[in-house]
């Protein structure tokens, strides 16, 4: 059966250095009356300070974080995402990982492909990208695709997830401020909900470290919410015919040649 609507909300609120604290905070934060819920990148444990050590905080998919998540996502009857930092036995250090929890556990975990290595920083030194597999689940009928913060300056990502069959592609972030970085960050929102005839559910960080305005863009590139510098909550009803009109207007996706 085709989705019709989907509600969403994006939780723009900054993460500490005390993982028990941000967990304390799920609670509050966590809205009802949501199909989806997105926190930001990096929630259960914020990065620190450039070159600090965020390995001694990483957990398992089956650790207190994603426990926590499980269960507000049962109190709230809704699927939760949300960033943290993954042990990992398989590399030299954890991976940045975003897990989708619904009321019967985790949904779905997707390591971050692309680190940010670039604008001074470099997150390869900290952490390890996962492996080149994109991650499409459905949250109340509607395919999801994940992405994660840099990534979004990676189109062939965004395509490769609505070519598995995503319609609304969430991006968690932690967006460092600077000079440019939020002019490139709703232009390249906006870019990827264009160019895929997509939702965009864009939740970021706020200021004054990292950028804020989290972002809901319909796929026709039309912002329909946007939060401030600060912490804010941004809500939005999606609404699939939106997608259909957009894909009869651009029929991009047909008309590719390559």
């Amino acid at each position: 059966m085709v989705w019709e609507t989907l509600d969403v909300a994006l939780v723009q609120e900054a993460s500490g250095l005390e993982p028990a604290d941000n967990r304390a905070r799920l609670e509050s934060l966590t809205p009802d009356g949501a199909d989806l819920v997105v926190f930001p990148e990096a929630f259960a444990r914020d990065f620190g300070p450039a070159g600090d050590d965020v390995s001694g905080s990483a957990e398992p998919l089956e650790g207190p974080f994603v426990t926590e998540l499980t269960r507000l996502a049962g109190a709230r009857s809704s699927t939760v995402v949300a960033g943290m930092f993954e042990t990992s036995d398989d590399a030299a250090r954890p991976y940045n990982t975003l897990v989708a929890t619904g009321p019967d556990g985790l949904m779905a975990a997707y390591r971050k492909i692309h680190l940010y290595d670039s604008f001074g920083y470099r997150e390869s030194d900290r952490l390890s990208p996962g492996p080149l597999s994109p991650v499409v689940l459905e949250v109340a009928g509607v395919p999801v695709g994940l992405m994660t913060c840099y990534d979004l300056r990676f189109p062939e990502l965004a395509r490769r997830l609505v070519d598995l069959g995503a319609e609304v592609l969430v991006l968690p972030t932690a967006w460092v401020a600077g000079k440019r970085k939020l002019d490139h960050w709703r232009t390249l929102v906006r870019a990827r909900a264009i160019e895929n005839t997509v939702y965009v559910l864009a939740a970021a960080q706020p200021a004054p470290r990292y950028t804020g305005h989290s972002l809901i863009v319909d796929p026709l590139g039309d912002v329909v919410a946007e939060g401030g510098d600060e912490g804010d909550l941004v809500r939005a009803r999606l609404d699939r015919s939106v997608l259909t009109k957009a894909r009869s207007v651009n029929p991009s996706l047909d008309n590719r040649r390559l």
